[in-house]
């Protein structure tokens, strides 16, 4: 087995597409003008209807707000600097729960339990270590080197 090509966490369609439509809304932060759902679609590879679920919960959560109207959308209600992908993971997986480690206890067990702790707290500490804010700069940086020509 490669461990190049191995995913230990994979990254579940919903958490990809949360973060797919709030690094759009955060995008277009400064702006104060809401996006709609056929903008963000328009501009990302969301279906629609998860989109709308994503978008709902993100309002419940109080990520987002949204503005009805003839200019309604969806606006961020903080800034993005001030989102960690790990609060968005956490919203839209839920808290993971423990596993029920009822049950006899051995040496090795132990020893497996330690290191995917550990793993874990890898993974917690970079999730929580960038930002929407992150994203939009680095793909600004990114679309800088590789501009598109227009003919």
């Amino acid at each position: 087995m490669n461990s190049q090509n191995y995913a230990l966490l994979d990254l579940s369609s919903k958490v990809e597409y949360a973060l797919l439509a709030l690094l759009e809304l955060a995008s277009h932060h400064g702006k104060k003008v809401p996006l709609t759902m056929s903008e963000i679609t328009a501009r990302q590879p969301i279906p629609e209807r998860y989109l709308e679920q994503i978008l709902t919960n993100l309002r419940r959560a109080g990520v987002v707000q949204s503005q009805r109207g003839s200019k309604g959308g969806f606006v961020l209600v903080r800034e993005p600097w001030q989102i960690t992908l790990l609060e968005i993971v956490t919203l839209v997986e839920g808290e993971r729960k423990e596993k029920d480690s009822s049950g006899s206890t051995t040496l090795e067990k132990t020893l497996v339990h330690e290191i995917w702790d550990q793993a874990n707290a890898a993974c917690i500490e970079v999730l929580s270590r960038h930002t929407l804010q992150d994203l939009c700069t680095e793909r600004e940086a990114r679309a800088q080197q590789s501009p598109m020509y227009y003919i």
